[in-house]
């Protein structure tokens, strides 16, 4: 893509006097990892790619299946049975030709290395947040975290292995809960969970471009069913066993 064409493609972020052309710059150069494909993932990996990240690699073990479709709006029917990392990362090439799209069709494990300046946890279980949180902990990653359920929708941001800048996803679930639903038991409206991934990807975009006041350490919670949502501050656990 010429200059000019990059220039008038994302000339509505240059006007903004907190992006502009040094952050649509710092953009280009970022790299992300996005682990998970699926209805936080793929609506966060769009408006990522639209905004003229880099680099972005996926990471999910999934297929497209017909349930999906309710949430999933990143794939179509023609979509049905095929692998969810390759789809998604080819929807991403259509949308943006000039950034890089790698992909894994594989379930990520906390042995693997992240790569990128931002992990981005977009799973949808508890025991995969805290492999994320370790390796993003240990790798020395920021983490922005999603989840949602129901009418419920959640968004963190996380410095995992550095106490003094934030704290990580342990230090708000300490523990794994027991008895963990998710949306294949307590379903969930499509429309929150593009929101998160939306907001996802926004503090994103937050974190690369160091737009307003940072939101590490933040957590905010969406109630889709009565339209109220909040913000809540997150201190590192003294005690947490990843922090410390």
């Amino acid at each position: 893509m010429s200059k000019f064409d990059r220039l008038e493609r994302h000339k509505r972020h240059i006007l903004l006097k907190e992006i502009g052309g040094p952050g649509l710059a710092r953009l280009a150069k970022a790299e992300v990892t996005l682990i998970g494909a699926g209805a936080l993932g793929g609506p966060c990996a769009l408006y990522l790619a639209a905004a003229g990240v880099g680099k972005i690699t996926i990471y999910d073990d999934d297929v497209v299946d017909l349930s999906n479709l309710q949430r999933q709006i990143q794939f179509s029917e023609q979509e049905i049975g095929l692998p969810k990392a390759d789809t998604l990362a080819r929807r991403l090439e259509q949308q943006n030709s000039d950034i890089l799209i790698a992909f894994q069709a594989c379930r990520f494990k906390s042995h693997m290395r992240l790569e990128g300046d931002i992990v981005i946890d977009a799973t949808d279980t508890f025991a995969a947040r805290y492999e994320i949180n370790e390796a993003a902990a240990r790798d020395g990653k920021l983490l922005v975290s999603g989840a949602a359920t129901g009418w419920q929708g959640q968004v963190g941001v996380f410095t995992p292995g550095q106490p003094d800048a934030g704290p990580c996803y342990r230090c708000l679930v300490p523990e794994l809960p027991t008895q963990a639903d998710d949306c294949s038991t307590l379903g969930v409206v499509g429309a929150v969970t593009g929101m998160v991934g939306a907001r996802m990807a926004l503090e994103t975009i937050r974190l690369l471009t160091n737009a307003g006041p940072s939101p590490i350490g933040w957590f905010w919670s969406l109630d889709g069913l009565s339209g109220a949502s909040r913000r809540m501050r997150i201190h590192p656990d003294p005690e947490c066993p990843i922090c410390n």
